[in-house]
């Protein structure tokens, strides 16, 4: 048996992180599987459900029954069995529930239950060496509690096999090791770097999380034959691979299958039913929709929802949305998502730094004005090709600003160009004249009221995106009120308005283009109100349909050339930019289309 792990004492966490008592033995068996997803799991408390996750609770059901109590090593007699015990052990700081105890006397033999399937060798099955180690993990453990204990069997529910391992001198001293090198890692608080190219990778439920491929392939990016490339805070990155043979893998898949869903419709009522909302007017139920099927419920206006749903809501992790009657994005109702709080800490820090802030916001500004120059290049019926050289000028100065002032000036001026060119971009069919109410009185942006149609569409998809980005950073562990190129406001979601720089154009504006030039919204959607132009039931209901498509349309990541939804690409974006605060890759990748 090898040397013991560090006394408590001696594993004092760093960075004013605190550690559980003990590692649980499923959790070495993440470490040696791939230490990145131990740290996730562990140490920031991140899970992700698969399908191969769920099958497995399910398959667990049966043996997590608790069994009859397990006889102590001096009073065991005879054969016996029990199952779901949980032991732990002093010396090496590990616990470990176990599915099942085969006794004889006080001779044991602990059965751990395995998903998927063994491991095929020359010498024929074998247990996967992460298996392994679990299984030597709760064999330690019933050594110390006076058991003996020679070998485990891990029983593989694919295959219905049961695989014995051995519990040799080796593989004690191999299973420590990584007992303590898991403690080490989560003791440091710094991410393992991701797998390189790995097959295990598109089978991990946190792949959409860890970006293995992206992150690697970010962190070759610009080293110009370095072996090492400097990170955000000046220190070099250990090199990774660029990019496996082919490209990037596209681990996230491109589209989720789950929908937003939106209620517009004043007074109504959202009650539950199992696991189903139900939508009520008055006592008419109007609508039914299950909760699994769902990423959103959006509130517009005064629309009530009962305790009882929004706790399902919250227990499934779908976040509730609340808009005024208007379109004014109030606010999120989400469940406990945001564990990773050592994220946040790092982006109060940053946040607190001048420097971060305004390298930052260079990127996002340049950013959203090389996507509104595109937006006129693709779309606009004659271009000019002096404000096209003009906002392409703007952008190469903004990389340069020297202050977050000049960066608002800069963005301010290339809005006004691109706004006065607008118009243009709205064509609602050959030899048809733009109706009055999108060309008229369209001459840059107003708000609060927005005074003609155009804006009245506008104010409410960046209301909408707003909404979108402020899920995604509770998603990925941001606090979203806390920004670096918007500064800190009362009320004001400004880390999500950050992010949504570059997408304005190409989410917001592209919709407001296509509701009005496909026809989906026209002059007989808009009610005059004062000077307000305010959009009327139906035309809000048409124009959630235009950000919707918009959002589900697949576009071809720049550098990673794989083609994701919009939806997914807001999520992308968000965790590179956790990568790039953390100091995996040395720069943002703002998202710039072609």
């Amino acid at each position: 048996m090898g040397a013991p792990l560090p006394a408590e004492s001696e594993r004092e966490p760093a960075a004013g992180r605190t550690l559980p008592d003990y590692l649980p033995a499923r959790m070495v068996n993440e470490y040696v599987y791939c230490p990145r997803l131990f740290f996730y799991e562990w140490v920031e408390g991140i899970f992700v459900e698969s399908a191969d996750t769920i099958e497995g609770k399910q398959q667990h059901r049966r043996v997590d029954r608790e069994g009859a109590p397990m006889a102590a090593p001096g009073e065991a007699e005879g054969e016996w069995k029990t199952r779901s015990v949980t032991l732990s052990s002093e010396r090496h700081r590990l616990i470990a529930r176990i599915d099942l105890i085969e006794g004889e006397g006080r001779r044991v033999t602990p059965v751990d239950y395995k998903h998927g399937r063994p491991r095929e060798t020359a010498a024929g099955l074998e247990a996967w060496p992460s298996d392994r180690t679990q299984l030597a993990v709760q064999a330690l453990i019933l050594r110390e509690n006076g058991y003996e204990c020679d070998e485990g069997i891990v029983f593989y529910q694919e295959t219905r096999q049961r695989v014995r391992v051995a519990m040799t001198p080796e593989l004690v001293e191999e299973t420590l090791k990584a007992a303590r090198e898991a403690w080490e890692t989560a003791r440091r608080g710094v991410m393992p770097p991701p797998l390189a190219g790995s097959p295990k990778c598109p089978g991990c439920s946190l792949h959409p999380v860890c970006l293995p491929d992206e992150t690697n392939w970010l962190r070759g990016v610009g080293r110009d034959g370095d072996e090492r490339q400097l990170s955000l805070f000046g220190e070099p990155v250990p090199r990774k691979p660029a990019m496996s043979e082919g490209g990037v893998r596209r681990l996230v898949s491109a589209r989720t299958e789950l929908r937003p869903a939106y209620l517009d419709t004043q007074g109504l009522r959202v009650g539950r039913s199992g696991d189903v909302l139900v939508v009520k007017d008055e006592d008419k139920v109007v609508q039914e929709l299950r909760i699994h099927d769902l990423c959103q419920l959006n509130l517009m206006g005064n629309i009530q929802v009962t305790t009882q749903a929004v706790q399902a809501l919250c227990e499934e992790g779908v976040p509730v949305c609340y808009f005024s009657r208007g379109g004014w994005f109030y606010g999120v109702t989400t469940g406990l998502v945001t564990k990773n709080v050592f994220l946040r800490q790092m982006q109060f820090r940053l946040a607190a730094e001048p420097w971060f802030c305004l390298r930052l916001g260079r990127q996002l500004v340049a950013g959203k004005i090389r996507n509104q120059r595109t937006m006129i290049l693709r779309n606009h019926v004659e271009p000019d090709a002096r404000l096209l050289a003009e906002m392409k000028r703007m952008a190469e100065v903004a990389v340069r600003a020297k202050s977050l002032e000049e960066l608002l000036g800069l963005e301010g001026n290339a809005a006004r160009l691109y706004f006065e060119a607008f118009g243009g971009l709205i064509k609602t069919g050959e030899g048809t004249d733009v109706p009055k109410v999108f060309r008229l009185d369209f001459h840059g942006r107003n708000r609060r009221p927005p005074r003609d149609a155009v804006n009245a569409l506008l104010s409410l998809g960046y209301s909408l995106l707003a909404k979108d980005l402020t899920v995604t950073c509770y998603a990925v562990g941001f606090d979203p009120m806390m920004g670096f190129y918007h500064q800190p406001r009362f009320g004001r979601p400004a880390l999500a308005l950050d992010l949504m720089e570059p997408f304005r154009p190409l989410v917001v504006d592209s919709a407001v283009i296509q509701a009005i030039n496909t026809r989906m919204i026209t002059e007989k959607d808009f009610v005059q109100a004062g000077p307000a132009v305010v959009l009327k039931p139906e035309g809000r209901k048409a124009f959630y349909r235009a950000y919707e498509q918009r959002m589900d349309t697949l576009v071809t990541h720049p550098l990673f050339e794989y083609r994701v939804s919009y939806r997914r690409l807001l999520e992308i974006q968000a965790r590179l930019l956790a990568r790039y605060m953390e100091g995996e890759i040395g720069e943002y990748p703002v998202f710039v289309t072609r």
